[in-house]
């Protein structure tokens, strides 16, 4: 077999990146070079569609004018330099944009765009789309050669499965598979799209050193110590240990890599679990993903209980809509960089027969769909979380964290939250319908109705729904079969009327002196 890289595809020589990723390939992982080197102009089209979206709606403060034309989009920026490329849909998913033109100059690739534009804290940000770039290209030329990938007509049964083919990672985001500090290795080893199967590590902690709340198991605990569960990257990278091997817990990576599907068999104790799935694991892993550094902060781990009581009591208003998936248990060293929550399996909430599948992982299934139910799903998900926003909580419904339950037939007909981390919960709401306020306070808590709004339109609308649809047209069809059987309520109404709210994933990316999330908004089809 032909084991060569040119870097070149068919739009020119790689980046440093890309180069890179292909020296490490060629030493670890030789027979995917050729599908690393044919999968280089699609994932740099991938990544440079993302980024293109950014540029076209983000507040930037260097943008001083957008001008939509027949045959593109036009930015005037500061200094008098012109930008072009095809008219954006904010919506769409995909990899459409494959050139852009400054001053009449191409650019295929998104980070020598930003390089170009000499933009403050630039050089940060083109080197993590220089990684996301090289870092899809990989995770497509993995996919290829296991014979799957978004778009597989396949269908896997258990839930894991399906959101390893999740091959492109966040849909709107220029940094979908930005994965910094990760080797080639690491990444073939612990990318969920990759299909290994990582080796969890058990870190002892002292109880009294500990923080614990809800209900840690006891295979979890040793002779007045802790078992934290502690991702292997992590374990090498951020706590400078690495655990014997065959000493840990053998899971499936799921879509959000650090959180985990425990092997069958593998969860200590699972011959007393009665046959009920072994809870997922998610693991604190020190590493900037997409926007965040990823961790389990300590106030995580003192809300979870709290939370996860909470949430099922929420539930009960839902007519079986709903369902949260509890927090069985969350631990820490009272320090983010060694933490794990412990929560159900989504699949605890399927009858025999049904699926419970990510929204962010529908286009990978390969499950055939009636004409209808792309406006049947609307309906359950925007009705019922919008349900949950009257009551008084704004859910981050993202293609992660929100599940569908599909019937036998793959009619959608229910759904499933997981991950309570970073809801947002309104007192003022519980209270006028008489619903109890937990015992909480700091970032979940809040009565105001732009962030509450921002927290669910954001997640729901402009991120889950918009990426399960692919289009501006698709996804305004469904927003409006969804909106037209909402109650009337001022949530409703601004779902209806005004533009909706979106992570300014780019800014976000070009601001780093700026903590915490910044908005922007996209056209509503509604409107």
């Amino acid at each position: 077999m032909d084991h060569r890289y040119d870097g070149r595809g068919r739009h020119g020589a790689g980046s440093p990146a890309e180069d890179a990723v292909a020296g490490e390939l060629a030493s670890v992982r030789p027979a995917l070079l050729p599908g690393y080197g044919a999968a280089l102009p699609g994932a740099r089209a991938a990544v440079l569609t993302r980024l293109w979206r950014g540029l076209t709606i983000d507040p930037l403060p260097w943008v001083v004018r957008r001008e939509d034309g027949a045959d593109g989009t036009e930015l005037l920026l500061a200094g008098g330099a012109r930008l072009r490329g095809p008219r954006c849909d904010p919506f769409a998913t995909g990899a459409y944009v494959t050139a852009v033109r400054l001053d009449g100059r191409e650019f295929r690739d998104a980070a020598a765009l930003v390089r170009a534009l000499g933009l403050p804290a630039g050089s940060g940000f083109a080197a993590e789309l220089d990684h996301s770039t090289a870092s899809l290209a990989l995770s497509l030329a993995s996919a290829a050669a296991r014979g799957g990938g978004s778009g597989a007509r396949d269908a896997y049964g258990a839930g894991w499965e399906w959101e390893q083919r999740v091959v492109d990672g966040h849909p709107y985001h220029p940094n979908c598979r930005s994965r910094p500090g990760f080797s080639v290795a690491e990444q073939l080893a612990y990318g969920p799209e990759h299909g290994g199967v990582v080796e969890l590590g058990l870190a002892a902690v002292p109880a009294d050193e500990s923080l614990v709340t809800g209900d840690w198991p006891d295979a979890l605990r040793d002779a007045g110590r802790i078992l934290v569960p502690v991702h292997p990257w992590q374990a090498e990278h951020v706590l400078k240990s690495v655990p014997e091997p065959g000493s840990g817990i053998a899971a499936h990576p799921l879509m959000s890599l650090r959180t985990l599907a425990p092997a069958a068999g593998a969860w200590p104790g699972a011959e007393a679990s009665g046959g009920r799935p072994a809870p997922h694991v998610k693991t604190a892993l020190s590493s900037r993903l997409t926007s965040s550094v990823r961790d389990i902060s300590v106030y995580s781990v003192e809300t979870a209980a709290a939370v996860s009581e909470f949430a099922g009591a929420l539930a009960e208003r839902l007519d079986g809509r709903l369902q949260f998936t509890r927090t069985l248990g969350a631990a820490t060293a009272r320090t983010p960089d060694l933490a794990a929550v412990l929560r159900e399996a989504p699949e605890v909430y399927a009858a025999p027969g049904e699926r419970v599948v990510p929204v962010g992982a529908l286009a990978a299934t390969g499950l055939p769909r009636s004409p209808g139910w792309t406006a049947e799903f609307a309906r359950l998900a925007v009705g019922a979380c919008l349900r949950v926003l009257d009551l008084g909580v704004a859910l981050e419904a993202h293609g992660q964290n929100l599940l569908v339950v599909l019937s036998p037939s793959g009619a959608p007909v229910r759904l499933v939250y997981r991950d309570l981390a970073d809801v947002r919960i309104s007192p003022a709401r519980l209270a006028r319908h008489g619903l109890a306020v937990p015992p909480l306070s700091g970032r979940l808590v809040t009565d105001d109705v732009t962030t509450l709004r921002r927290k669910l339109f954001g997640a729901l609308l402009a991120g889950a729904l918009a990426g399960a649809t692919g289009s501006a047209e698709a996804f305004g069809e469904a927003l409006e079969a969804a909106s037209a059987e909402l109650p009337d309520s001022a949530d409703a109404l601004a779902l209806r009327t005004r533009p909706l709210p979106t992570k300014a994933l780019t800014l976000m990316r070009l601001s780093p002196g700026t903590p915490g999330d910044q908005w922007t908004t996209v056209p509503n089809p509604l409107a």
